[in-house]
């Protein structure tokens, strides 16, 4: 984006701000900051409602902005393809609306939708994206900020569509015309010139180049260091130097969480498998990969995984997923616009799994199965357990189980569900099947993604079987009202057993996602008096029964677990101990808040909360009781540990009101006075500044420690009432504390508090 748009960004905050619109304000400021540092969560919530807001206070240009940067965080580092072409267009449209085109940054989305069409498939759209982006090049000047962005983009277009010496020309070029026009180099524009070099084998150029760029500026600065690191690998794995290349390399956790290098990654490991660990686990994340790549339209990139993860399986000697990849890299061949070569390149991998010799089972074919049994779970290699129980599966009941889940395990549900098909289906009666077998054949379509399976499956089960199969794939869809009808069908049909207790968890499941809290606790309290349950069905019943407030039977499960509840009948309201409970916040991110848990499933929020939360102090949370965090091991962690747990919905709000104060941090005894004036009347406060926080002295200029938080007062404390607390509590502070919401509402000395923020630049 130009260094205008900067500007724009400053001024349109100020300007938002004096209108009222402080949230839209600070959301402006931070959605780039919630890009580069992977806040997605936070982002996809955030940007759509900037973007509709700006809509409707007519700002196109912020609503461009909102749009641009939401979407540049989906094609960026999540790598998001042919599912983000159509909005990519969108914002191309958008950015020529006559309203629109002058923005400075507008120029980005034609960036935006050259990244979405390379990532979908880079040679397929080679030449769409060398139009569109030589057009917008020919009118800009090499000065611009935008132009290292477009010029990244052209160059890798150049290298999708062959032309590895015009790309290498063109990227000299843009350097030189850059540093003419007093222009910084991007590292992303040498890294791509780095790129076009090694694809010409002057490796020793590419990395000569990439140590010239070390202390470039960077577009996406906080990607920079793994970005840089894979790319170092590669250079040096391909110059035949594999002991730096590997200490180069970022590790897989590290790399795990960024798509958008995952294929350069994995082509620096296939030239480094010699020295790397090339491990079952490495296949397994590589597979889930390509999951991740072909729900994104990602049609290249998981191609290439597949051809690259099949060569590193030949590495390892899994024959059966070298072949497996090979077939997976055929058929999605069939996705790409231009498949020149790839043909060849599958053929190749076949070829090399050919002539590998398979490891050798450790036992008898016939004691397979009980080998299997006895290994040791934690250092068994499960593709190794594939291969040698292929010969069985499809004709040994106990074999194929295995067989399958072990698949599926690895990232192969349709072969496991092929297999376990043919033995339960094809070449058995279904509708005679073991209860656990048709769990088996069920859960496996389910995570196969083979719906339509699923139901012709459903339709060949006595009825108790045929509803829970189906509900079983409601469930796992989220289509709850279908789930709730298909469990109560099944147990109209007569369901016994293990059917009968699967199908009252799953209705009890679902009618909680329906908010029917009550009639889920008495489906569950059935299971628990059945004598059936576990202890999660007693945790489950505890917690709707709680979110239904039906006390008795909360006290019926604790008094079930063993827990010991004070009081006999009523509300359970009691001080246990402190814990962490994690609630969700409206900008999609999560707050952890610290409460004191009241009751099994309950916990009383102790911290004030910003005004415009869902939740504040005072508030009484249905929790999960299932710790989010396990609990330390040492026991001095232990004293200091608050245990985390997940808030499931609102029981009782306290009706509290928080209220924002602000202003330069007092001396040690003033603040802990004023500590205990607000604890005396038990009403809440926080701090939610910290020690960078500084105001300005407003005579000397010079910082001062600032310190800003919140005040949360109960129900009948009035803004007055709090306001005449708050004066007398710092009337004797060297500095004011200002609190102009507050004033303003009780209608006191605002320009007072108007003065103190301008005063001490607040």
């Amino acid at each position: 984006m130009d260094v205008d748009i900067w500007a724009w960004v400053a001024d349109t905050q100020r300007q938002l701000h004096e209108a009222g619109n402080t949230g839209l304000a600070i959301a402006l400021g931070d959605l780039p900051a919630q890009v580069f540092e992977g806040r997605y969560a936070q982002l996809d919530v955030m940007a759509p409602a900037v973007a509709q807001q700006a809509e409707s206070l007519e700002l196109p240009w912020l609503e461009y902005f909102a749009r641009y940067w939401h979407l540049l965080s989906r094609v960026g580092d999540r790598h998001q393809g042919a599912v983000a072409i159509g909005d990519a267009d969108a914002l191309i449209e958008f950015s020529r609306r006559a309203d629109v085109k002058e923005c400075p940054s507008a120029p980005a989305a034609i960036e935006a939708l050259a990244v979405t069409q390379a990532n979908t498939d880079g040679p397929g759209y080679a030449a769409d994206r060398l139009a569109a982006l030589g057009a917008a090049l020919d009118d800009m000047a090499h000065g611009s900020a935008a132009f290292c962005g477009l010029a990244v983009q052209y160059v890798s277009a150049l290298l999708d569509a062959g032309e590895q010496q015009q790309a290498i020309a063109y990227y000299e070029s843009a350097v030189a015309g850059r540093r003419a026009a007093d222009g910084q180099v991007s590292w992303e524009l040498a890294a791509m010139g780095v790129r076009a070099l090694l694809a010409v084998g002057r490796t020793e150029e590419a990395l000569t180049e990439l140590d010239s760029a070390k202390d470039f500026p960077a577009d996406d600065p906080v990607a920079k260091p793994h970005r840089e690191g894979v790319l170092r690998a590669l250079v040096l794995a391909t110059a035949g130097r594999p002991t730096p290349a590997l200490e180069a390399l970022p590790d897989l956790d590290v790399i795990g969480d960024h798509p958008r290098d995952w294929v350069e990654w994995a082509g620096a490991v296939r030239l480094l498998d010699q020295v790397i660990a090339n491990t079952w686990q490495l296949g397994r994340v590589m597979r889930q990969w390509m999951g991740y790549y072909e729900a994104m339209g990602v049609h290249r990139g998981r191609v290439e995984l597949a051809l690259i993860g099949g060569h590193l399986a030949v590495g390892r000697k899994s024959v059966w997923q070298a072949r497996a990849l090979a077939d997976l890299a055929e058929t999605w061949t069939g996705d790409l616009r231009v498949a020149d070569g790839v043909a060849e390149r599958v053929a190749e991998l076949r070829a090399a799994a050919d002539a590998v010799t398979p490891l050798p089972a450790p036992g008898p074919q016939d004691e397979l199965v009980a080998y299997f049994d006895a290994a040791d779970g934690h250092n068994a290699d499960p593709e190794r357990w594939v291969g040698w129980l292929w010969p069985l599966s499809g004709t040994d009941l106990e074999a194929t189980r295995r067989h399958a889940t072990t698949l599926g395990f690895l990232g192969y549900a349709p072969l496991g569900a092929d297999l376990l098909w043919k033995q339960i289906v094809d070449d058995a009666d279904p509708a005679t099947a073991d209860p656990d077998d048709v769990g088996y054949l069920t859960g496996v379509l389910i995570e196969a993604e083979q719906d339509d399976r699923v139901e012709r499956f459903a339709a060949m089960l006595p009825d108790p079987a045929r509803h829970l199969a189906l509900g079983r794939l409601h469930r796992a869809r989220e289509r709850w009202e279908q789930a709730r009808d298909a469990a109560g069908e099944s147990l109209k049909a007569g369901a016994e057993g293990g059917v009968a207790l699967e199908a009252r968890r799953l209705l009890a499941g679902a009618a909680q996602q329906l908010g029917d809290n009550a009639g889920g606790a008495a489906v569950l309290r059935e299971v628990v008096e059945s004598g059936a349950s576990e202890e999660e069905d007693v945790w489950r019943m505890i917690v709707m029964a709680t979110a239904a407030e039906d006390w008795a039977l909360v006290r019926t499960g604790a008094e079930k677990l063993g827990m010991e509840i004070e009081s006999t009948e009523g509300p359970i309201e009691e001080e246990w101990h402190l814990v962490r409970v994690v609630l969700p916040v409206s900008d999609g991110s999560r707050r952890e808040v610290l409460s004191v848990r009241t009751g099994p499933a309950t916990a009383r929020l102790l911290i004030p909360q910003p005004r415009g939360m869902d939740y504040n102090a005072g508030d009484v949370i249905v929790i999960d009781p299932r710790p989010l965090e396990p609990v330390p091991d040492d026991p001095q962690e232990q004293e200091s540990f608050v245990i985390p747990f997940s808030g499931v919905s609102m029981l009782r709000p306290g009706g509290y009101t928080s209220w924002f104060f602000d202003g330069a941090a007092p001396d040690e005894h003033d603040w802990t006075e004023f500590n205990e004036v607000l604890a005396e009347r038990g009403w809440p406060m926080w701090v939610y500044s910290d020690e960078n926080y500084t105001v300005t002295h407003p005579t000397s200029g010079e910082r001062l420690q600032g310190v800003y938080g919140w005040i949360a007062v109960p129900p009948g404390v009035d803004s007055g009432e709090l306001d005449a607390v708050l004066d007398d509590a710092t009337e004797r502070w060297v500095h004011p504390m200002a609190w102009l919401d507050l004033a303003r509402s009780a209608g006191i000395e605002v320009e007072r508090h108007e003065r103190i923020i301008k005063e001490y630049g607040l």
